[in-house]
């Protein structure tokens, strides 16, 4: 531990704990960015410390990074096999300690601003939604759906994580569209349809062209979910595979949640009802390869539209 804090003590704020039962509560306490721990130690092993800190979702995000005499190669696989993002070797070698170090801050670092990234898309989406007379499950649903449909497509897992991510932004443009035609109980007349029909390149224009994927996703998504498959969408007219693929997906997603769902102009219709709507529409409006997709992944679908059915006040 003096070696360690004469290495260190110059970069980073340092504490120290003598025994597993001292380090789990100053874990708990401090909330560090990153544990350095031994594996061998009076009483509680650090292979005993590091299973109770993976096992609390309190301190199971911290990196923990063994730093231990054992240095054979199935020590080394039990350790990071135990959650560990690195394990290092004694005797120290400061330099390669420090440089593991600030690799797994600096990853700790980029992670917190995807979580900031994200937290941010899902406000704005809600945001949305108190301009809307849609809830806040909508978005949760039809995120869901999307993913759903993507995996049955076969899409790889981090394209299917960033589709859930992004679809909640898909109509992040009806911020701009006034409340007396956003909130009309009635059919919308000519100009008002106008209107309601630039949301999508409203929302394009807020989320702006930020260069991470997921923003670029949820740019996407926001501009052309209105767009159809045989060419009569808008804002652009854009038609079949010149639409995005996960446009193509939120389309299926959002339209099969929306029927499904209870709104203050409608009543829910029926699940049957509403897939023959899809089914009737595949080609016309919609992709038809998601449409089978939703149709193959139905009961895993459902089971997400029962999980976060709308709250009914009577």
């Amino acid at each position: 531990m003096q070696l360690l804090r004469q290495v260190l003590e110059g970069d980073y704020r340092l504490s120290f704990a003598r025994s597993g039962t001292e380090a789990l509560a100053r874990v708990r306490e401090l909330q560090p960015r990153l544990i350095v721990l031994d594996v061998m130690m009076p009483g509680m092993t650090g292979h005993d410390i590091i299973r109770i800190l993976k096992a609390d979702p309190t301190t199971a995000h911290i990196p923990v990074l063994f730093c231990t005499a054992l240095g054979a190669d199935e020590d080394e696989a039990a350790g990071l096999a135990l959650g560990a993002v690195d394990y290092v070797t004694k005797p120290i070698s400061p330099p390669v300690l420090r440089a593991r170090i600030r690799t797994h801050l600096a990853l700790v670092q980029r992670d917190e601003v995807e979580r900031t990234r994200l937290e941010v898309i899902r406000r704005l989406g809600r945001a949305a939604e108190f301009k809307d007379n849609e809830t806040g499950r909508h978005v949760i649903r039809m995120s869901h759906f999307s993913r759903l449909i993507a995996q049955e497509l076969g899409a790889p897992r981090s394209y299917c994580e960033t589709l859930l991510a992004a679809a909640p932004m898909h109509d992040i443009g009806k911020i701009g569209v006034p409340d007396a035609i956003l909130l009309k109980p009635g059919k919308l007349d000519e100009a008002e349809w106008a209107v309601m029909r630039q949301h999508p390149q409203m929302g394009a224009d807020i989320i702006g062209d930020d260069p991470s994927p997921l923003l670029r996703m949820a740019r996407t998504i926001a501009l052309q979910h209105h767009e159809k498959w045989d060419g009569s969408g808008y804002p652009h007219g854009l038609k079949g595979e010149a639409i995005s693929a996960e446009a193509r997906i939120v389309a299926v997603a959002d339209v099969f949640d929306a029927l499904t769902s209870a709104r203050p102009y409608k009543p829910a219709w029926p699940r049957e009802r509403a897939l023959a709507f899809l089914q009737e529409q595949a080609g016309r409006h919609f992709w038809p390869d998601a449409v089978q997709a939703l149709l193959r992944r139905l009961d895993d679908v459902w089971a997400v539209h029962l999980a976060w059915r709308d709250e009914v006040t009577a």
